[in-house]
């Protein structure tokens, strides 16, 4: 059985009984089985475990699991990916210009983008925009972003689809603002079952060639460490900059401090992703029309379906010491009765999305050749000032 876009459509209808898409990949270490991988770290310097039921028939049990990448975060790596396939499938992007806020640290991005915004259209970068000098909310395109609801989605269609597909939460516009909330509909996660210690912690000590003594103190201003002076004698206090010892600027042997060794990576006994593209959610869209509101959910599943194809059909970094390969694949189509399908290239998403947004289009909505577009904004007065006080080195 095949994905094509007769079957999403008909799938996305108000009266389909469909569920959806489930795939289940069994993933690898690029070391090899049980080589160990870094999963995400949380506040307090800690892993998130939890438990899972695996295995099939009567091998089936619950097992400690380690959450190697949770369903935020996974959805924030299919944007990514979409990010990059916008020019192929025709997505529309908005554009936050920091490029007038003035210089700015290298490792600070010079835009930020419809596809790297943490809350998509309800992040407050939008809100604190501003269109050709006028408050982003101020104007017509902004109003109906910004208003934009499941019930009234052609706003999003034409310029945050995406948001349609992993969910919004519109909580940053006062209490007499927008509210507007929408599940998400793609669910991903990675996960390390039976994992072996999760509570070891890296030694190690930065070296020096010359071994400087960390006994030395150096004065200096924290916003400016590379401007320092060596304060010969004890340690003083009293005025505006710090007076530390030499390691505090990165000279000399310093060990791992006590309590503050980073976490190990973890072996685990086999490490899966399950995502899921649930129609049901989807069918929380009202576009208008039945033909409008079918093909519309249907360009959204592409969407995804492209996404998960490029973010994760290979061998995929999710971040230092987490360097993975899908290994299998299995594709499975929820309905009356269930299919394996055959897992989508990204060659043939892209054609999807594009077969997709042209019926969408067809029927009404505002997709295909009214994508193809790019919306620069720029920060407004106030969130430029906070950039530049937060970095002002680059004054």
């Amino acid at each position: 059985m095949h994905i094509d876009a007769d079957l999403l459509v008909a799938a996305c209808a108000d009266d389909s009984d469909a569920g959806g898409v489930v795939i289940s990949t069994d993933i690898e270490p690029l070391g090899g089985p049980g080589s160990p991988v870094k999963p995400a770290v949380y506040a307090g310097g800690r892993f998130q475990l939890d438990e899972r039921w695996v295995g099939e028939g009567a091998d089936r049990a619950v097992a400690q699991v380690v959450v190697i990448d949770n369903v935020p975060s996974q959805a924030n790596r299919l944007e990514a990916a979409l990010e990059r396939l916008a020019p192929d499938l025709g997505l529309p992007t908005v554009v936050l210009d920091l490029s007038e806020v003035g210089p700015l640290p290298p490792h600070l991005p010079a835009k930020l983008t419809s596809f790297r915004f943490p809350h998509r259209q309800a992040d407050a970068y939008l809100r604190d925009s501003a269109l050709d000098g006028k408050p982003f909310a101020k104007t017509e395109i902004g109003a109906t972003i910004l208003g934009a609801t499941a019930d009234n989605p052609h706003a999003l269609f034409q310029w945050f689809p995406q948001a349609l597909l992993l969910g919004f939460w519109q909580s940053h516009l006062g209490k007499k603002g927008s509210q507007a909330k929408l599940a998400r509909s793609w669910v991903s996660e990675i996960v390390g079952v039976r994992p072996g210690s999760v509570d070891t912690r890296t030694l190690g000590l930065k070296g020096d060639p010359l071994n400087l003594s960390i006994d030395e103190k150096v004065s200096y201003d924290p916003d400016f460490p590379m401007e320092w002076t060596f304060v010969a004698g004890e340690k003083k206090s009293g005025g505006s900059k710090k007076q530390e010892s030499l390691s505090e600027i990165g000279h000399g042997q310093i060990p791992f401090r006590t309590g503050q060794e980073a976490l190990a990576g973890v072996s685990c006994e086999s490490i899966d992703q399950r995502t899921t593209l649930s129609l049901p959610g989807l069918r929380r869209v009202w576009c208008g029309s039945t033909e409008m509101n079918a093909t519309g959910r249907a360009l959204l599943a592409a969407i995804g379906l492209a996404g998960h194809a490029a973010a994760f059909g290979r061998p995929f970094s999710l971040r230092s010491g987490c360097d993975l390969r899908p290994v299998s694949q299995r594709w499975k189509w929820l309905s009356d009765h269930d299919h394996d399908i055959e897992p989508i290239t990204v060659d043939d998403a892209i054609d999807l999305v594009q077969e997709c947004a042209r019926r969408a289009e067809a029927a009404g909505l505002p997709v295909g050749s009214a994508w193809h577009q790019e919306l620069v904004l720029q920060p407004s007065a106030e969130l430029a000032k906070v950039i530049k006080a937060t970095y002002p080195a680059g004054d």
